[in-house]
């Protein structure tokens, strides 16, 4: 069943069309969350408001103006910021333990050495992407991570295309300040051979 489908039974209270679109959608919209709030438990309430809005305003959903996933993340975007400027931003391991995560997905698990050095340099950068200022944070989940188009993230946060250009040129630049600096202070160990550099990293943000 299509999207359109999918939501069409839901505003007639179909539940299993509901699940179906849970499981399809669950994951970018937690990853999205927890992005921007930092926090497992936040994430988890958040997405549970989110797909709470998705049941009782099905109806509502116009795809000719914005696919579902816009939508959702749009309603995530909306939810999360208002949370952050009622509760502030909260920090915890999380951020790098998620990061690790994603990476053991991706590295094969042969060279436990050289695995140990990616994951270390992605915990940085995501520790790193965790200091940004929320509009530039969620404009780089949206168009690295997500791979939303410009247009489609400047819509889910609802600003000009030209504002969220902005934002993720600032990302980038804040992220390599952010690199530089750490490279600085890593004076204990030498890097690693093949280890990319700060601005590289930050290059291939976005």
């Amino acid at each position: 069943m299509t999207d359109e489908e999918l939501m069409l039974a839901v505003s007639k209270g179909d539940q299993s069309a509901y699940q179906t679109l849970v499981s399809q959608h669950l994951n970018a919209i937690s990853h999205y969350a927890f992005r921007l709030l930092g926090n497992r438990k936040d994430t988890e309430d958040i997405c549970q408001e989110v797909f709470l809005k998705l049941w009782t305003n099905a109806s509502k959903w116009q795809p000719e103006k914005a696919k579902l996933t816009t939508w959702l993340h749009r309603i995530t975007h909306n939810l999360c910021i208002d949370y952050l400027r009622k509760h502030g931003r909260t920090h915890t391991s999380d951020t790098l333990d998620i990061g690790a995560a994603e990476h053991l997905l991706e590295t094969p698990q042969s060279d436990e050495q050289n695995e140990s050095i990616a994951i270390d340099e992605k915990q940085r950068v995501n520790h790193a992407i965790s200091l940004l200022p929320e509009t530039q944070r969620s404009a780089l989940m949206l168009c690295h991570y997500a791979g939303f188009s410009n247009k489609e993230a400047a819509a889910i946060m609802n600003v000009s295309v030209k504002a969220l250009e902005s934002s993720i040129a600032r990302a980038r630049r804040s992220l390599r300040t952010q690199l530089e600096s750490r490279d600085l202070h890593s004076t204990a160990m030498k890097p690693a051979s093949g280890e990319i550099n700060s601005e590289e990293k930050a290059e291939t943000i976005g």
